[in-house]
């Protein structure tokens, strides 16, 4: 069989033959050259290619995603008497919407 490139290449790791597969080098960390000429630019701190900007847009979207998933849950379960009677009628201006009484000749107890 005829080995391809891909099995040559064995998926981005380095092989000495006989010692095993050995993970990918780490760079060495050089110093940037700066030129006093050239544009001056500064490189934002980041972890993992996330910046502070990028953090607050994903933030925002995740929050934005979480209130409207606990809206959806509350009104989804506006049927069950227990969360009818502990949270929703506890709202303060859609409260009185969910208090539902029960007439005293529907009621069986």
């Amino acid at each position: 069989m005829q080995s391809t490139l891909l099995r040559r290449a064995q998926f981005g790791t380095q092989s000495d033959g006989f010692g095993g597969v050995h993970p990918w080098q780490q760079r060495p960390d050089y110093s940037v050259f700066r030129s006093k000429y050239g544009p001056q630019y500064k490189i934002t701190p980041h972890v993992h290619g996330l910046n502070s900007r990028r953090l607050v847009r994903y933030g925002i979207m995740s929050s934005l995603f979480g209130v409207s998933a606990g809206v959806f849950a509350l009104f989804f379960f506006n049927g069950i008497p227990r969360v009818r009677q502990d949270i929703l009628e506890q709202m303060p201006f859609i409260g009185d919407y969910f208090h539902h009484e029960i007439p005293p000749e529907d009621d069986p107890f």
